[in-house]
């Protein structure tokens, strides 16, 4: 493992206030987990989107709380230094803000979060208020957000008409003065992003296909080596076709069987000739 010290929320604003940039990734099971540990990545999100990428619905909403615990459970333990972000997935907040603490806390108790995230503006800020009054530390997201895909036409870019991007900016500030630490926007302007980014006074802002305005950047995994099959969105950079490799092997695992050159003697395991005489024996 890496020997950094664990990161907390004091050296996410330390970065903030030295002008450098905070690393994010989704990250959902531990081999993964461990390797963004080894790589220093500064923030890791156990996103809903594991629904898509790891269970193959085509939305995020099928996604459980059970589903969620499970993940987020074998990330942490692949990436103990990791500033851990659990996801609270469709209805396990929006019933009520008791549900809301309530389900904020599992993920802090049973998985060891540093801190939740949730959907939504100015109709979430009295959940993100009670989760923090709670002492969970809690960042909002904004923007594309996928649990509202349906209401929002899509998944488009948000807030481009100035009507939309001042909802925006009126939702983040609801958020930010609710308690959130940071606020995650999601496929808005560049102009947009650089705009919150520099009227936010005590909070993170994190740009997930925002431009390069914000304190730090969020990517999804699986986008960045070619790992959902589906489709590759425009934000997303791809920083190496892992899909590509993979399948390749599996492609030449499948010949090498079919073939016979598959296994070789350096892949298996022998018994010595005395004692296999001896089980002759015996049978």
């Amino acid at each position: 493992m890496t020997d950094r010290k664990k990161v907390i929320l004091p050296t996410l604003f330390k970065k903030v206030t030295d002008g450098e940039p905070i690393t994010w990734l989704t990250c959902y099971d531990y081999p993964t987990a461990y390797l963004q540990e080894q790589a220093g990545i500064d923030m890791i999100l156990v996103g809903d989107s594991l629904g898509m990428t790891m269970l193959g619905y085509d939305s995020t909403l099928p996604v459980t709380m059970e589903d969620m615990m499970r993940h987020t459970q074998a990330v942490r333990r692949g990436a103990p230094t990791a500033f851990l972000v659990g996801d609270m997935p469709y209805m396990s907040y929006q019933p009520s803000t008791e549900t809301a603490v309530r389900n904020a806390g599992r993920f802090m108790a049973e998985c060891g979060c540093d801190a939740i995230k949730l959907e939504g503006g100015v109709a979430m800020a009295d959940r993100i208020k009670g989760i923090v009054d709670a002492g969970i530390p809690a960042i909002g997201h904004l923007g594309l957000t996928p649990q509202s895909v349906s209401a929002l036409g899509g998944f488009r870019v948000q807030g481009k008409s100035a009507a939309l991007a001042k909802k925006i900016v009126d939702d983040a500030k609801a958020l930010e003065k609710a308690g959130a630490f940071a606020i995650l926007l999601e496929l808005v302007p560049d102009r947009l992003c650089k705009l919150i980014t520099e009227r936010a006074e005590n909070c993170i802002i994190m740009s997930l296909g925002s431009g390069p305005d914000a304190h730090g950047q969020l990517l999804i995994y699986h986008d960045m080596f070619g790992l959902y099959p589906k489709f590759t969105p425009k934000m997303a950079k791809v920083f190496g076709n892992g899909g590509e490799v993979i399948l390749n092997g599996l492609k030449q695992y499948a010949a090498e069987v079919t073939n016979k050159t598959f296994p070789q003697p350096e892949n298996w395991f022998g018994m010595k000739d005395d004692e296999y005489d001896d089980l002759l024996k015996m049978l």
